[in-house]
């Protein structure tokens, strides 16, 4: 399956190693928006990975225009809790990009407001609730794109 999931500078290098282990069973292909909060050798995110490292093509930026001019300017939903829209609501298709923001803030207005409403969506919470975790969440999606695209690739 031909799916991209964008991590905005991304903090907790276990979040992206267990998002590295999604990604390669899945399909899906892993952008990173620099700054990293973390040393790409880090051995948490090592560990959290497992040795899932080869199977996973993992692409590195230096800004969310220059991934986006790199995939060929894709589709692009953006999670946020500002969102107006429940993630599976929208009708996603191969070769869409699912954008999430750092662990502790989330994206950044900018990139918010570049975004149409429709591009932004949430996964539904108790009203009391602030976020999900960053994988939980990239897993929530990701299935959920899979799913609809007839979970082309999988067994």
């Amino acid at each position: 399956m031909r799916l991209h999931i964008v991590l905005y500078e991304p903090e907790i290098p276990h979040n992206t190693g267990n998002i590295i282990r999604l990604c390669a069973n899945t399909g899906a292909t892993l952008h990173l928006i620099h700054p990293l909060g973390f040393a790409w050798d880090h051995a948490k995110l090592r560990r959290a990975g497992l040795d899932y490292y080869e199977w996973v093509p993992v692409q590195h930026y230096p800004s969310l225009q220059v991934c986006c001019a790199a995939l060929g300017s894709p589709r692009l939903f953006a999670l946020s809790t500002k969102g107006t829209c429940a993630y599976h609501d929208v009708q996603y298709r191969e070769g869409d990009a699912l954008l999430f923001g750092p662990e502790s803030r989330g994206l950044p207005p900018d990139v918010l407001h570049s975004l149409r409403p429709e591009q932004i969506v949430r996964i539904p919470m108790q009203p009391v609730s602030r976020s999900l975790n960053l994988a939980n969440a990239v897993s929530i999606l990701l299935y959920e794109v899979w799913r609809q695209c007839g979970f082309v690739g999988g067994s």
